[in-house]
């Protein structure tokens, strides 16, 4: 994957699983043409969106608690498990990166 499909003029109209009529061309997936036409950045992968994607969530489920409209207790024992382990690590993570630490004052 991907079969391209092309318009006249050379740019990409379809990415296909198979080939078809018109649209036997392959590019690998990561080809600048093939992200160009998913609206990606030559680079950027699903994992760097999808981290992007799970801050966000964590965001929102920590805005929910926050005000009240969700408790860590409604979610399943394991997205429990989940959220605390990745705030910890993140918690840890901007501590490390506190060079001048809260105490230290300029």
């Amino acid at each position: 994957m991907p079969f391209i499909r092309r318009a006249p003029d050379g740019a990409i109209l379809a990415l296909l699983g198979e080939a078809e009529n018109g649209a036997d061309e392959f590019l690998p997936g990561n080809h600048p043409e093939v992200l160009r036409f998913l609206g990606q950045k030559e680079g950027q992968t699903f994992n760097a969106l999808d981290a992007d994607f799970i801050r966000v969530l964590e965001d929102l489920i920590d805005a929910l608690i926050a005000k009240g409209v969700l408790r860590v207790t409604d979610l399943p024992h394991e997205a429990q498990r989940k959220l605390a382990a990745r705030k910890g690590l993140r918690n840890r993570l901007k501590d490390a990166l506190d060079l001048l630490g809260s105490h230290d004052v300029i």
